[in-house]
Order: C-alpha cells, then sequence, then structure tokens
C-alpha cells in the first residue's frame, strides 16, 4: 500500500502535481465559502427575517446568474485544451468570448431588478420575510455582469494551470466584502446601516474590484505578446458558437441545477420560518465543505483539457482518479465531523442571536447536517467525475441527465410531499440525499463508458507547409 501511495503521490497527473494545481483553486473558492458564511452570520445576527431571506433571494439571483456563469466558466476548458495543443495564440480570443458573454448577462442583469416585487410576491413568504428578499434580490441583480466578468478573465490563469493568481485576487475580493460587510449591514465605520441590502453592495463591490483585478493582470505585457490578451479581443463568431455549442450545455445545466435546488428551498419556505432558517444555517455550514470541492472539480477539468489538447486520453483519465480518491478522502472526515461535531458547525451563528426562534432553528440545523453527512461522498463523486466530463465536452448528457434527476427525485416528490402529505421536513431533506446519490452514481457510470476520451472543443490545427512536407515524406516513407 506505501509503495503504491508513493507512486501514486510522484507520477504525473498524481497527487503531488494535482494538489499542487488544486490547493490554490481549493482555497480561493474556500475564501467564497468563508465569504459567504461569514455574511450568513452577520446577517443572523442583523435579525431572523434577514438569515431566511438571504439564501432563497440569493439563489432565485444565481439561477439567473448562474447560466451566463456556466458558459463564461467554460472559457476554462478552451483554455486547457488549446494550452496543452501548444497553441497560446488562440488563449486570449477564447477568453474575450467570455467576456462578450459577461457584458450581455450584466445588461440582462439590470433588466431583472425590475421584476423583484411580482416575482417575490408570487413566491408568496411571510410578509416580513419577503420585504427582505425583494431588497436582497434587487441589489444583486446589479453586480451580475461583474460578477461573469470575474469568472471568464479568471479562466486565463485557472486554464493554464496559474492558479496561484487565481487565489490572490479572490483573497483580496472577499477581504474587501468582509470589511464592507460589516460596515453596510450594521452601520459601522460610518457606514450607513443597510441591513440585509448593505450586504448585497458589500457583494457587487467585492465582484467589481475582482474583475477588474483579472482584466489588469490579463493585460501585462508578457501575456499581451504570448496569448494575444489584447490583439485578440476582435469578437470571432466560430470561436463564439463553439463557446456556447458546449459552454450553452454547461450553462443551461448550472441554471436548471439551481432552479431545482431553489424551488426545494422556496418549497422548504412554505412549512415555516424556523424550517427556512434551520435549511439555510445547514447548507451555510455545508458550504464550508462544498466550495473547495469546486476548486477541486476545476483542477480536474484543466488537467483533462490539458492532456485531451495533447492527445492522451488515458492520461486524462489517470488525473480523473487522483482527484476522486483525494476528494473522497475529504468529504469522508467531513461527513463524520457534521455526525459528531455539529454544534461546533453552528457555534459562529449563535454569538449574538438570540430568542426561541434561532435556538429551534439550531436544533433543527443540528439533525439536518446528519443528513449532509450522509450523502457527503456522494457529492465528491458528482463533483469529480463531473468535471472530467466537462473538460473534456460532453457537456449535453451533463445537461439532459441533471434536469430529468433534479425533477425526478428532487422537486416533483417534494412538491407532492407538501401538497398532499403535509409540511414532513424530513422527508423532503430525504428526497435531496436520494438525488445527489443518483447523481454521483450516474455520473461515475457515464465516466467509466469512455465516449468522452473522443471529445474535444478546440478545432483542428490547421497544417503548415512545413509540416506538410514533414507528413508527406513520411507517407513516402511509409509506402
Amino acid at each position: 500500500m506505501s509503495s503504491y501511495l508513493r507512486h501514486r503521490w510522484h507520477a504525473e497527473g498524481g497527487y503531488r502535481e494535482f494538489l499542487i494545481l488544486a490547493f490554490p483553486l481549493v482555497l480561493s473558492t474556500g475564501s467564497w465559502s468563508v465569504q459567504h458564511f461569514i455574511n450568513r452570520v452577520f446577517l443572523t445576527w442583523h435579525s431572523t427575517e434577514a438569515l431566511a431571506a438571504a439564501l432563497p433571494s440569493g439563489i432565485t439571483n444565481f439561477i439567473f446568474l448562474s447560466f451566463f456563469m456556466g458558459m463564461a466558466q467554460y472559457t476554462n476548458t478552451f483554455v486547457a485544451q488549446y494550452s496543452g495543443a501548444g497553441r497560446p495564440e488562440r488563449v486570449g480570443p477564447a477568453v474575450w468570448q467570455g467576456l462578450y458573454l459577461a457584458l450581455l448577462s450584466g445588461v440582462l442583469g439590470w433588466g431583472l431588478s425590475f421584476v423583484s416585487v411580482p416575482l417575490f410576491d408570487l413566491i408568496g413568504h411571510q410578509p416580513e420575510v419577503r420585504q427582505e428578499e425583494v431588497s436582497y434580490f434587487r441589489v444583486l441583480c446589479y453586480g451580475v455582469g461583474p460578477f461573469v466578468v470575474s469568472a471568464a478573465a479568471s479562466c486565463f490563469f485557472s486554464g493554464r494551470g496559474q492558479t496561484w493568481t487565481v487565489l490572490w485576487v479572490n483573497v483580496v475580493g472577499t477581504a474587501i466584502n468582509v470589511i464592507l460587510d460589516y460596515g453596510l449591514i450594521f452601520g459601522n465605520w460610518g457606514f450607513p446601516a443597510w441591513g440585509i441590502r448593505g450586504a448585497a453592495w458589500a457583494t457587487n463591490i467585492s465582484s467589481t474590484c475582482t474583475a477588474l483585478l483579472f482584466v489588469g493582470l490579463m493585460m501585462r505585457g508578457t501575456y499581451r505578446r504570448q496569448f494575444a490578451t489584447l490583439s485578440g479581443w476582435r469578437p470571432d463568431a466560430e470561436l463564439f458558437g463553439r463557446l456556447l455549442r458546449f459552454g450553452g450545455p454547461n450553462g443551461l445545466n448550472f441554471m436548471l441545477d439551481m432552479l431545482a435546488f431553489s424551488l426545494f428551498i422556496l418549497l422548504v419556505g412554505r412549512i415555516g420560518t424556523v424550517e427556512l432558517a434551520a435549511t439555510n444555517l445547514a447548507f451555510n455550514v455545508n458550504n464550508l465543505a462544498f466550495m473547495p470541492l469546486i476548486g477541486g472539480g476545476i483542477a480536474v477539468a484543466t488537467m483533462v483539457g490539458q492532456r485531451l489538447g495533447r492527445e492522451r486520453p488515458e492520461a486524462a483519465e489517470y488525473c480523473t482518479w487522483t482527484g476522486f480518491h483525494l476528494a473522497v478522502c475529504y468529504m469522508t472526515c467531513m461527513s463524520l465531523a457534521y455526525f459528531l461535531f455539529p454544534d461546533f458547525f453552528l457555534m459562529p451563528f449563535g454569538l449574538r442571536s438570540q430568542g426561541a426562534e434561532f435556538e429551534e432553528a439550531r436544533q433543527l440545523a443540528v439533525s439536518l447536517l446528519r443528513i449532509v453527512g450522509i450523502y457527503c461522498v456522494f457529492d465528491a463523486m458528482y463533483m469529480s467525475f463531473t468535471a472530467a466530463l466537462k473538460g473534456a465536452g460532453d457537456t449535453r448528457f451533463l445537461m439532459v441527465v441533471s434536469v430529468v434527476i433534479g425533477w425526478v427525485l428532487l422537486v416533483i416528490p417534494s412538491w407532492v410531499t407538501l401538497v398532499y402529505f403535509g409540511p414532513h421536513l424530513y422527508l423532503v431533506w430525504a428526497f435531496l440525499c436520494f438525488y445527489i446519490i443518483a447523481m454521483g452514481v450516474v455520473f461515475y457510470w457515464r465516466f467509466r463508458g469512455g465516449k468522452w476520451k473522443q471529445m474535444r472543443v478546440i478545432e483542428v490545427a490547421p497544417i503548415v507547409p512545413a509540416e506538410e512536407e514533414v507528413l508527406r515524406h513520411e507517407a513516402k516513407a511509409g509506402a
């Protein structure tokens, strides 16, 4: 066993190489998790209504955002495959197509802010929660564009394996968000006390700063010369079309996954404010475990994309198993912690929270965290294998299967239960557990099928005259 681990540590695509690439991404996505965690803690201190409103309104906003974010982030696969194929001059133009998508998302996000009141009237939560939901959602809509710009521009670094840059930019963004959260929610340091609206503005300002940093770094002289990050600014209809072809299903898949998840949250909100707050607490804690998995997934997709660009599909498979092994070990540890020490994770929320409602929500959240502990390992399976499939370009299959499983195993059963059998919180959470387990198993099966090994998102490189002459001589020699 020890010799196997030593070999796996030092091998190409092994644990050492994966961790060097993934560690900054794990910390980076972990910083997003810390940012949202602290945001929710501050809102808990502000009011129970703000806590209950933050997740449904934030997710409703993210449903729209996720479509463009999923497409823009798919630039990472183009960058990885172009880098693996030794074609750096195509990297800059690929990133620019993602930036054009981001600009479109900003315009549409601004328009979405005008429907915030009728949207949450339709959802029908309690009046005090609905008022907070409208405020939070409307302001978040103004920040859609910068958020997607940041996602697209970061792919220039992550797709080439320059992941420490991604980390430091996101650390700066997180620090800005936390400082502004504390100022704008409570009115500290001379800031206005805007409550949940202040939390949304803090998020927007942080996203804008992050976007400016990524774009500014991308325009450094070395990158302009090597990767055409400035000269490649022109719209490229063929390249943009391929981004839509492969990134479109990825964005739609992301959006529909978030829609299914959001409908689940909204259905829980119909049970009661305490149950909704408890669900928010459990999901906010689980973000600390889940968000680093996203970083590991980006690393898997990058390594798979680079090796497929080099026409080495077996090496791409090896990298995926490396990421899967580490993800399972990590999530097993988190699962045990949720079962054994749930109060430890919930403690920060109760530092300045008072009242019987919060205590009731906290006790419910302890039980919900143990349900999270059941499906943690399957989350690792889902994230690892979907990342590999995305790195190859198998996005249409991911989209279709995710939609079917999400509605058949999560949304419809939860709705039927609440309408016909009453407010059974633990039963609808059981549907969530079955949903994640099914997703992990199905995408494991797809990965083992191997069809993804023949997929590519980049075009075949044109043969230059010198290469054509070499191929002609090789053909004659073979004859």
